[in-house]
C-alpha cells in the first residue's frame, strides 16, 4: 500500500511540475483556460502532498509499530514452539524409560522361570547331591525377588508415566495452544487497529483534498471562452480596413482603364497589377496558405497592429540597452574622477578608450532606435516595394490553418544527440531528453551554445556541452561539440 501511494504521489508531483509555464509561456496565463489549468495543476501539486502526509503517517504510526510487533511476534512464536517441542521431547523420554522398565520385568520374570524349572529338575534328580539342590534353590529364590522388584518397578514407573501423559495431552499442550492462539488473536486485532489508524489519517486530509478539489471545480468553472476568444482578437488583429467596393471598368471604351483606390488589387506604388495572381489579396492573409517571407528588419511583412507591436518591442529592448551602456559609462565616469583625485589607485586615461567605444555603442543604438520609430495612429498601408519583390508568388492552393509570418525557418545544417537531459527554463531555450535526436539549425558561435529545432513549432537553444552535434558535409565550418 505505501509503494502505491509513493507512485501516486510521484506521478502528481511530475505531472504538476512538467506542466507548470515556462517564463516565455507567461502571456499565456491572460487567457482565463491557461489560468484554470495551472491553478488545476497547483491543487494537484497540494493534493500530493496531503498523500505524502498519508505515507509519512503510515512510516511512522503504522508501518514502524507493525514492523516491531511483528518482530515481537516472531520471538514470542519462536518461544511458544520451543515449549512444545521440549514437552513433546520430556513425554517421549518417559516412553522410552516405561519401555525399559517393562522389558526388564519381562527379562526378569523369564529368568526366575529358568531357575524354577532348574531347581524343581535337580531336586527330582536322586544322583545330585543336596549341596548342588540348594544352591539351585537359592537361586531360584533369588530371581524371583529380582523379578518381583521388576515388577514393583515397572507398575510404579508406570503410574508415574500416565500421570504425565495426562498432563501433558490434558494440561501442558492446551495451554502451549491457547497461548498461541491468544497470540495470533492479537496478532489479528492489531492488524484491524491498523487499518482502521489509516483510515483515520486518511479521514483527516479528506476535508483538504475536498478543498482541492474544489478549487478545481472553481478553476474550471472560471474559464470564459469568449473573453478568451476576445483577447485573442485584440492580439492579432491585423488594423486592415475592409476594401471598398470594385469599380466597373468599362473594357469597351478605347480609355485609360482605371482602378478604384479602394478596391483589393490597390497598389500605393502605382504598380501594375499582376493578373497571374487571378484577383488574390493580400489583405486576405488569414485564410490563405502563404510561402514563406524573406522579413525585413522593420517587420513591414506583417499587419499594422502586429507591426507596431513587434516594432515597440524593439525599441523597447534598445532602451534597455541604451540604459545599460549608459550605467557602465556613469560608473567609468566616477572611476575616473577618483583616478583624478588619488592618481596612485590607476591612471585617469586608462577608462578614456573604454568611455570613447561606450560612447559609440550609445550613438549606434540610439541611431538603431530612431530608424525604429514609427508615427502613432492607424497603418493600413501597403508593405514596401522592397518587401513585395522579396515575397515568392502565391500559390493557388489555400488551407484553413494560419500561417505564422513572425519567424522565418532556418535550414537544417545537421542533426545532434542530446548527451544529458537539459530543463529549458528561461526564454529561448528549449528541454531536451537524454539520446533525444535534434536538427541543428544554428551552430555554436562562442557562446556555449547551439540552436535546435525538434519539430516545426518547437526550436530553441541548448548547451553545446549537452549533445553532440553532427554538421552536414556541406555545411559552412562543420565541427562537432562533445
Amino acid at each position: 500500500m505505501q509503494s502505491f501511494i509513493s507512485c501516486f504521489l510521484i506521478l502528481h508531483r511530475n505531472l504538476s511540475k512538467k506542466y507548470q509555464p515556462k517564463k516565455k509561456e507567461e502571456d499565456e496565463n491572460k487567457y482565463t483556460w491557461c489560468r484554470a489549468f495551472h491553478s488545476t495543476l497547483n491543487e494537484l501539486n497540494d493534493y500530493a502532498g496531503q498523500h505524502e502526509v498519508i505515507a509519512e503517517n503510515m512510516t511512522s504510526q503504522i508501518i514502524a509499530e507493525l514492523t516491531r510487533y511483528a518482530q515481537e511476534i516472531k520471538t514470542e512464536r519462536k518461544a511458544h514452539f520451543h515449549d512444545g517441542r521440549k514437552a513433546q521431547q520430556q513425554i517421549e523420554a518417559n516412553w522410552k524409560q516405561l519401555e525399559l522398565c517393562k522389558r526388564k520385568f519381562e527379562r526378569d520374570c523369564k529368568e526366575a522361570d529358568r531357575a524354577q524349572q532348574y531347581f524343581e529338575k535337580l531336586d527330582a534328580d536322586i544322583n545330585v547331591t543336596k549341596a548342588d539342590v540348594e544352591k539351585a534353590r537359592q537361586q531360584a529364590q533369588m530371581r524371583h525377588q529380582m523379578a518381583s522388584d521388576s515388577k514393583n518397578e515397572y507398575s510404579s514407573y508406570l503410574q508415574k508415566f500416565n500421570q504425565e501423559q495426562n498432563e501433558h495431552y490434558y494440561t501442558i499442550i492446551p495451554n502451549i495452544f491457547q497461548k498461541i492462539q491468544a497470540m495470533e488473536e492479537k496478532r489479528i486485532e492489531r492488524m484491524g487497529e491498523s487499518l482502521k489508524t489509516f483510515a483515520e489519517v486518511d479521514r483527516q486530509i479528506l476535508p483538504i483534498i475536498g478543498k482541492c478539489l474544489d478549487g478545481i471545480t472553481q478553476a474550471a468553472e472560471s474559464i470564459e471562452p469568449k473573453n478568451d476568444s476576445s483577447q485573442v482578437i485584440e492580439s492579432y488583429k491585423s488594423g486592415f480596413e475592409p476594401p471598398g467596393d470594385v469599380e466597373f471598368e468599362d473594357y469597351g471604351q478605347a480609355m485609360k482603364r482605371t482602378v478604384s483606390e479602394t478596391s483589393l488589387s490597390n497598389s500605393r506604388s502605382d504598380n501594375k497589377v499582376d493578373r497571374s495572381s487571378k484577383g488574390k489579396s493580400k489583405t486576405l492573409w488569414p485564410f490563405i496558405k502563404k510561402n514563406k517571407v524573406t522579413h525585413t528588419g522593420d517587420f513591414s511583412h506583417l499587419p499594422p497592429e502586429q507591426r507596431r507591436k513587434k516594432l515597440q518591442s524593439k525599441i523597447d529592448d534598445i532602451n534597455k540597452d541604451i540604459q545599460k551602456e549608459m550605467d557602465q559609462r556613469d560608473a567609468l565616469t566616477k572611476m575616473k574622477e577618483v583616478y583624478i583625485k588619488n592618481p596612485q589607485m590607476g591612471d585617469p586615461n586608462s577608462v578614456d578608450p573604454r568611455l570613447a567605444e561606450i560612447g559609440h555603442n550609445i550613438e549606434k543604438l540610439q541611431a538603431e532606435a530612431q530608424k525604429f520609430e514609427v508615427p502613432d495612429g492607424s497603418y493600413t498601408e501597403e508593405p514596401s516595394s522592397e518587401v513585395q519583390s522579396k515575397v515568392q508568388p502565391e500559390t493557388a492552393e489555400s488551407g484553413d490553418e494560419f500561417d505564422d509570418a513572425d519567424e522565418e525557418i532556418l535550414p537544417t545544417i545537421g542533426t545532434c544527440k542530446a548527451l544529458y537531459p537539459f530543463e529549458g527554463v528561461n526564454e529561448g531555450t528549449i528541454s531536451v531528453t537524454e539520446g533525444e535526436l535534434l536538427y541543428v539549425i544554428e551552430e555554436d558561435k562562442g557562446d556555449g551554445w547551439t540552436r535546435v529545432r525538434r519539430n516545426e513549432e518547437e526550436e530553441g537553444y541548448v548547451p553545446s556541452s549537452y549533445v553532440e552535434v553532427f554538421l552536414d558535409s556541406n555545411a559552412k565550418g562543420a565541427i562537432t561539440y562533445i
